[in-house]
């Protein structure tokens, strides 16, 4: 037997078989062989003369070295005539340690490890053994060979399985089979909720309309009609209707915020937040949710852009873009600060800009995706809550945009580092909304509403010198055209009155209508006090109709046109459902 010397590095050992015997001595059975052959190397734990003492004359131990200065012992035995445990031999693998008889781990304190005569146990046990023993001399529990601390040899194996095992694969299997269900009981059950809160909402709607149609026949009875029914198809004054609105489709939502429209390809989306507490924010295409990553938060403006594509602004200072093919985010760019609006650029396809809150207006090519084009400072350092690309009558790109001091022309080339405000926009109060007809700037209409101001004893007073509102909802504000007088320059005209939000600042829109003589427009906004969209004709701002109204507050309104059949729509968004009706 040659001496194990204290040396530094790790021992390779190829364990073949080892057997178990009576009276201290090593007994393996003849013709054998172990079930398997696992790499293990050891390392001395610091004491000195670590000598494998009293071998047994029945065995013999052949050790060689190995490359790289690793020993390599590889162990045999010969049969022994004698008796183990009268005259039965032991099991090659034992179930787990002989000591406390549980299983082996791979790591850890009750790793696998042996000792010099072969016999495998938990490390931890082993340790345990020795120093309950003392001063004694620790032997080997089965064959009765001693041992030191620095003899215990950990075993390294990519992973301890049990023999005969069967049992265990079948309580494995069935655990995952098990987890597996549950995750499809969970997506059922989510699903199941989402039917269920669909057709409460449906039905709801189903009673709402046949409470409505018996009215308008009591009505029809006593020879009077109900203007509300059939507002989206009657005009305010006797000249003819430039154009009609005709209810496509409604869809029930939950806690939705904005949308984008698309005629050409026929794509809804809406962005919302999922339901739970703590939920996701997810985008919302018919009734497929698309779940976006964790740091998006609130979702402010979205634009689907052509080619397949949808940009994104949201208060997780990040502009996205969106693949509608794979349906996932392909492309992120970090803001400097939250995103609130965003728009794709009317003459080229790869240019996109975002509005942030701090006031800015950055301008990026998607081909790019390190920084911006260009970073441009605003007037004010309030948020840019509305963004349209256009182009001037001279054909040089601009973007039009709004914050709460009023609507603003930009060079988006970066020739100019700010925007001009337009004129006679600023003592109206607060600008919560700009409708335009992109690519075309001659029209826009911005809406107003009164500004806060403190009185002497610190209590807040709200436009004073405006007309009571004529309703408890909303404030009493005011919507302003503005007309485009040159290239660069524009000025009001008429001024209506309307009721708008004291807290939001929701999207408006300009529909073109083509008339019998010259093309005429429309402008549409959520009224407060309607709870639903009221229309004006333009540029006399007169009222031309009222669509069917909500439950809640509108909170965005798009106008879209097929370049392809020329069909168009103007969806309408509140908290709870969208409506997108057809414009004939």
């Amino acid at each position: 037997m040659e001496e194990a010397g204290d040396e530094e590095g790790e021992q390779g050992l190829r364990l073949g078989g080892v057997g178990d015997g009576a009276d201290g001595e090593e007994e393996v059975a003849r013709g054998v062989v172990a079930p398997q052959v696992l790499e293990l190397s050891s390392s001395s734990s610091g004491e000195e003369g670590g000598s494998w003492e009293e071998e047994e004359s029945q065995g013999s131990v052949e050790v060689t070295r190995g490359g790289g200065g690793d020993r390599e012992a590889r162990v045999s035995e010969s049969r022994d005539s004698a008796e183990v445990n009268g005259g039965e031999a032991e099991s090659q693998s034992l179930p787990g340690c002989p000591i406390c008889m549980n299983a082996w781990t791979a790591d850890g304190a009750h790793r696998v490890s042996c000792i010099p005569c072969g016999h495998v146990y938990g490390r931890s046990c082993l340790e345990r053994w020795l120093l309950q023993c003392r001063k004694k001399p620790a032997t080997c529990p089965q064959c009765g060979r001693r041992f030191k601390l620095n003899n215990i040899i950990n075993l390294y194996a990519p992973e301890i399985s049990v023999p005969n095992n069967d049992l265990e694969k079948q309580v494995l299997s069935l655990r995952e089979k098990n987890e597996s269900l549950e995750k499809q009981n969970q997506e059922l059950v989510q699903e199941i909720n989402e039917h269920k809160r669909q057709i409460i909402l449906q039905q709801n709607f189903i009673n709402e309309s046949s409470l409505k149609r018996k009215k308008m026949a009591d009505q029809s009875s006593h020879g009077t009609t109900d203007a509300d029914s059939v507002a989206s198809l009657t005009a305010d004054d006797g000249h003819s209707s430039p154009c009609s609105f005709v209810l496509q489709n409604e869809f029930f939502l939950d806690g939705a915020r904005v949308m984008g429209i698309d005629a050409s390809s026929q794509i809804i989306l809406t962005s919302g937040r999922a339901p739970g507490i703590g939920a996701e924010h997810v985008l919302t295409k018919g009734l497929q949710k698309i779940h976006l990553p964790s740091d998006t938060k609130a979702i402010r403006d979205i634009c689907i852009l052509p080619g397949g594509h949808v940009v994104f602004a949201s208060l997780g200072k990040k502009l996205s873009l969106l693949s509608m093919t794979t349906e996932s985010v392909v492309l992120h760019y970090d803001l400097p600060a939250p995103g609130w609006s965003c728009s794709g650029d009317q003459n080229s396809p790869n240019h996109i800009y975002a509005g942030l809150q701090n006031g800015m207006l950055l301008t990026f090519d998607i081909r790019q995706t390190v920084a911006p084009l260009h970073s441009m400072m605003g007037l004010s350092t309030h948020p840019v809550h509305t963004i349209h690309s256009v182009v001037d009558g001279g054909g040089s790109r601009k973007v039009i945009s709004a914050s709460s001091i009023g609507p603003c022309i930009w060079d988006v080339d970066g020739s100019r580092n700010r925007p001009d405000l337009l004129n006679g926009m600023e003592n109206h109060g607060v600008c919560i909304s700009l409708a335009c007809n992109p690519p075309s700037s001659d029209l826009l209409v911005a809406s107003f509403r009164p500004k806060v101001e403190l009185s002497d004893d610190g209590t807040s007073q709200a436009g004073k010198s405006q007309s009571p509102t004529p309703s408890a909802s909303g404030k009493l504000g005011c919507h302003a055209l503005i007309r485009r007088t040159s290239n660069t320059s524009f000025a009001r005209d008429q001024i209506c009155r309307g009721n708008v939000s004291g807290l939001r600042m929701s999207k408006s829109a300009i529909i073109p209508c083509t008339g019998r003589s010259n093309q005429q427009h429309l402008f549409a906004y959520g009224d407060e006090s309607l709870r639903g969209v009221r229309t004006w004709r333009l540029p006399s701002l007169q009222t031309f109709a009222d669509l069917r109204p909500h439950r809640q507050p509108i909170l965005d309104l798009r106008f879209a046109e097929s370049s392809s059949t020329g069909e168009r729509y103007l969806g309408c968004l509140s908290e709870d459902r969208l409506q997108v009706f057809r414009v004939r």
